[in-house]
């Protein structure tokens, strides 16, 4: 197989994330250039082609543990490191820009920002995204793990992590392992019952986002809220 430096200059994904953004390369472009290099007859193009179909997809591919992505021939320690570190560059550049304005301003960069700590996760997290007065983030905290209706997502805890980081106003969001984003009826009426008792200290919840793998659905878009 002719190695990428071999590629006529329009199609190496370096040359063509220079001359058209990263937005115009394919998930396999991209993975290409965090790889560098491919395997033994196995160009970086094609080996990144062969992780995705391997894991099913980009999101299970960030989201593999330690021992998956280094079991993998062509990866390792060392990748594994590299890629944490890119992803956690990633959740802090999001974070920072959604500390410095409201998020009913950015919505987009909101949902970019929680599925960034959910996408791709096998358990269920329950995580508490605190605003101030002005709707900027004060923090993000995670409440439980496992199943809503099974984990103790216990409404006078949200209400006291509320209060003690002084927020006024919050967002929901949980993961579906399964990766269908579409609400349950256990998602809904733990909404209605955060929403009541954060209510009783006016502390409004402006949304609760539900995340699967590549979509995520909304509370407030669906006017649940």
């Amino acid at each position: 197989m002719m190695p990428i430096n071999q590629w006529p200059s329009a199609e190496r994904p370096r040359e063509r994330l220079l001359a058209q953004g990263a937005a115009a390369l394919s998930d396999a472009e991209l993975l290409a250039i965090f790889l560098r290099t491919g395997v033994s007859g196995c160009s970086a193009v094609e080996l990144a082609r062969q992780l995705l179909q391997q894991f099913g997809g980009l999101s299970a591919l960030l989201a593999a543990n330690k021992q998956e992505f280094c079991a993998i021939r062509g990866l390792g320690e060392a990748k594994f490191v590299q890629l944490q570190a890119t992803m956690e560059l990633a959740r802090r550049h999001l974070a920072s820009a959604l500390q410095r304005e409201s998020c009913m301003n950015s919505p987009q960069a909101v949902r970019d920002y929680l599925r960034s700590h959910l996408q791709g996760l096998e358990e269920e997290r329950f995580l508490l995204l605190l605003l101030d007065s002005q709707h900027r983030v004060i923090s993000l905290e995670a409440l439980a793990r496992g199943t809503i209706d099974a984990a103790a997502v216990y409404p006078r805890e949200v209400v006291k992590v509320a209060l003690s980081a002084n927020a006024a106003a919050v967002i929901l969001a949980h993961n579906h392992p399964s990766g269908i984003a579409e609400p349950s009826q256990a998602d809904r009426h733990i909404t209605g019952r955060i929403q009541q008792a954060l209510a009783l200290v006016d502390i409004p919840v402006l949304d609760h986002l539900v995340v699967g793998s590549g979509e995520s659905c909304s509370f407030a878009e669906r006017g649940w809220l």
